[in-house]
């Protein structure tokens, strides 16, 4: 099969005066196939504007990001009339294989998922202005084995709670939530005094906490060094959730009563928070003095989710504490039957 997709330096975004001199920001209906066939950056840059005004701040910055990073620099030289499934095809398998900017290896199955489906978006918005664009989407298959998930062993997790244990440190305290309730990181970074139902024994997930360029409302800024910490609402509406505490949390958690309704649950301050990648960090910290160097945050989750499947949790129930748009999610990606457990089931089988 030949080889369309070019390799291209960084391509950035075009504002609409540079992207063509017979198209304005005020004469959208010049988008049409009857002129020319518009550059794929200039559809690009017509999209984003336009999306800004439907999504979260968060969402647009993902979009702007996923187009400039890698969009761009592979089809950014593409006519709409030159984005063929063949083309479409090819790119996404190669973000695959070799698709990170840093050219350590391939992207994750979502990754490169999320990759088309901007580029979908975009080519659709294009449709909307009478421009053909030849690429089938629904033809698309991404292949790719998925990643396996990584788990703390018992002893490891074990080594890990009796550490976060010694002390009454709310960082500690906000990793032992992660680890028994399957916190998202920006989560655990947004909670505040006002999460928690003393009473009920009920933590209420509202709000997740992040870091995002910050883009003025003006336009693109090309400091892309300026960043800027937000609290928002999770991206979806399964991410919004109530989950009872366990009693061990509840009872660490009790001095908390006596905090503004408003502080941060990680700090005890009402002006003072700690960031996602710096909660990162202070773990890293931790696990480098329990002897463990190679275990991500994320990783609190997955052991979560894995140690509930063990104990013979109802999926359902998982499915909604852990915050999945469905339970296949959590079905996919945490119900897979260890080799003992396979043993035990065959050990079941009566002899006839």
């Amino acid at each position: 099969m030949k080889n369309h997709i070019k390799d291209k330096k960084s391509y950035t975004i075009p504002t609409i005066s540079k992207a063509s001199p017979r198209i304005s920001s005020s004469h959208v209906s010049l988008l049409s196939p009857s002129l020319f066939s518009p550059p794929l950056p200039l559809l690009s840059a017509r999209w984003l504007e336009n999306v800004r005004l439907r999504v979260k701040e968060s969402t647009y910055v993902k979009y702007y990001n996923i187009t400039q990073n890698h969009i761009l620099p592979k089809l950014g030289t593409y006519t709409a009339d030159q984005l063929t499934t063949e083309t479409v095809e090819q790119f996404v398998q190669k973000k695959l294989v070799h698709g990170r900017c840093n050219g350590t290896g391939g992207l994750s199955e979502k990754t490169v998922k999320d990759i088309l489906t901007v580029l979908q978006e975009t080519c659709r918005y294009a449709g909307h202005w009478g421009i053909e664009i030849p690429c089938h989407f629904d033809r698309i298959r991404i292949r790719k084995k998925s990643a396996e998930i990584r788990v703390l062993s018992r002893e490891r997790q074990q080594d890990l709670v009796t550490f976060l244990l010694r002390d009454d440190s709310l960082t500690k305290l906000g990793i032992l939530m992660s680890l028994y309730m399957g916190l998202r990181l920006g989560e655990i970074c947004a909670l505040q005094r006002r999460s928690i139902l003393f009473h009920e024994e009920i933590l209420c997930v509202r709000y997740t906490m992040q870091r995002i360029q910050d883009f003025p409302q003006s336009g693109l800024s090309d400091d892309k060094r300026k960043t800027k910490i937000i609290i928002t609402e999770p991206k979806s509406g399964s991410s919004i959730r109530d989950i009872p505490i366990p009693a061990f949390l509840m009872e660490r958690l009790g001095p908390l009563r006596s905090l503004p309704e408003d502080a941060f649950l990680l700090t005890g301050s009402t002006q003072r928070f700690i960031e996602p990648r710096t909660l990162e960090n202070i773990l890293k910290k931790y696990l480098r003095e329990c002897g463990m160097e190679d275990v991500t945050y994320h990783m609190l989750r997955h052991t979560f989710a894995t140690r509930c499947i063990e104990g013979g949790f109802d999926v359902k129930a998982l499915s909604e504490i852990l915050g999945h748009a469905s339970v296949n999610v959590t079905l996919n990606r945490y119900v897979h039957s260890s080799i003992d457990q396979k043993r035990k089931y065959m050990e079941q089988l009566p002899v006839l």
